[in-house]
């Protein structure tokens, strides 16, 4: 019975080591975490604290990173843009420069032949708006009527006409199908442009349409809610241009008049500059009358 005993006793001594062999990794890996835990739980308040001012500097100073990266990348992204506009003129310069050195190599006027480049309808538009850029350069007063007429031009300029109202009121006004002329199609048939209204009331749309002196339709107009909006800012628009206008004077900031042309006011300036600081009490006792 004892012997029985002591061989249980040599087997398990023997066992128990094959079995602490085969233990699994993942337990000894939750064993090393639980043993760090423990060790963090044991940190005091002092080294907890080096820990957290440790971690708020790597976070300002990856902060710090972040934003100097991204002031350098905006920063290559405008140069890059102004190098791009750079390059761009000088490439416009040098193919002007080319096609002169090639224009007078073959004897050619250069701004003939540029002028080529361009159609009837461009040269036209371009010789009219020279032509109304010059008439709009006269900044002199004439007369009231003059005044009135450049006022006028301008706020023709600033008036977007609205065509399709306009196709709406003449398709009735003509007789036309709706969406004749507002949306025109050459492919169409001429059955879509069959009269659509009756006589009397294409009558009435046509004097309300085309009046004239003899009228007798007045007062019947009534102005969309956009149109009155649009006067409003226009007649806003205008008070605040006339109440910051201000205009300037070549004399304004030079006090009295003493000259009598303009090669006498630079004449006198020049002279001003060296011989003020001496006559000031002249000048000033000649203005009082008396000298002190």
């Amino acid at each position: 019975m004892v012997s029985s005993t002591r061989f249980e006793e040599a087997t398990t001594t023997i066992v128990e080591p094959t079995e602490s062999l085969g233990q699994d990794p993942t337990e000894d890996a939750d064993m090393e975490s639980a043993d760090i835990e423990a060790g963090s739980s044991k940190m005091t308040i002092e080294e907890r604290k080096a820990k957290m001012d440790q971690l708020r500097k790597r976070l300002a100073a990856s902060s710090r990173a972040n934003r100097q990266s991204l002031i350098e990348e905006s920063t290559k992204l405008k140069v890059t843009a102004r190098d791009a506009a750079r390059l761009e003129r000088q490439r416009k310069l040098a193919e002007t420069l080319r096609e002169k050195a090639d224009a007078e190599e073959r004897g050619e006027d250069v701004n003939r032949a540029k002028n080529w480049e361009y159609t009837i309808e461009e040269n036209d538009a371009w010789e009219k708006k020279l032509a109304r850029k010059k008439r709009r350069a006269d900044f002199e007063f004439h007369d009231d009527a003059h005044a009135a007429r450049r006022r006028y031009k301008k706020d023709l300029d600033l008036i977007k006409p609205d065509l399709d109202a306009y196709n709406k009121q003449k398709e009735v006004a003509m007789g036309l199908a709706p969406g004749t002329l507002s949306n025109f199609n050459p492919k169409a048939s001429p059955l879509s442009l069959q009269v659509s209204t009756s006589s009397l009331e294409q009558q009435l749309a046509a004097d309300n349409l085309y009046r004239d002196a003899n009228t007798l339709m007045y007062g019947d107009n009534k102005p969309s809610e956009d149109a009155i909006d649009r006067m409003v800012s226009k007649i806003n628009k205008d008070i605040d241009k006339k109440g910051k206008f201000s205009r300037k004077r070549p004399n304004e900031d030079e006090g009295d008049i003493t000259y009598i042309n303009e090669h006498n006011r630079v004449f006198n300036k020049k002279i001003a500059r060296y011989y003020d600081k001496y006559t000031t009490e002249i000048r000033a006792s000649f203005e009082r009358g008396t000298a002190l």
